[in-house]
Order: C-alpha cells, then sequence, then structure tokens
C-alpha cells in the first residue's frame, strides 16, 4: 500500500469513528495475525501507525493554539 494511500484511509477512519480507530486497528491487526494473516496484520498496523501520527500532530497544533 503506497503512503499516500495509507494516510488517506487513516484520516477517512479518524473522521468517521474518532479516536478508538486506533486501538481498534491494533486489535484487528493481532486477530489477523492470530489467525495466519501476517500481511494483512503489517497492512493494518500500517494504517493504525499513520492514524496515530495524524491524531498526534492535530494535538500537537491544538495545544499550540491554547
Amino acid at each position: 500500500m503506497t503512503r499516500a494511500l495509507t494516510e488517506s484511509l487513516a484520516l477517512s477512519m479518524l473522521a468517521r469513528r474518532g479516536i478508538g480507530v486506533i486501538w481498534q486497528l491494533n486489535l484487528d491487526a493481532a486477530a489477523a495475525y492470530r489467525t495466519g494473516h501476517p500481511f494483512a496484520a503489517a497492512s493494518i498496523l500500517e494504517i493504525a501507525e499513520a492514524a496515530e501520527e495524524a491524531w498526534l500532530r492535530a494535538e500537537g497544533v491544538r495545544e499550540l493554539a491554547v
């Protein structure tokens, strides 16, 4: 998956489902790995990491604005 696609998907998921999506993606990645799908797990983790990075960037902007 390209980085741009990963970031776009992560931002879309954050917008629709909120910060909880980061935790859910990590749980989903663990389930995928446990059931024998390591490449799917890696892709899901990549999306989770992109979502977390985007959320942290947004939090940093909010802290500077206060």
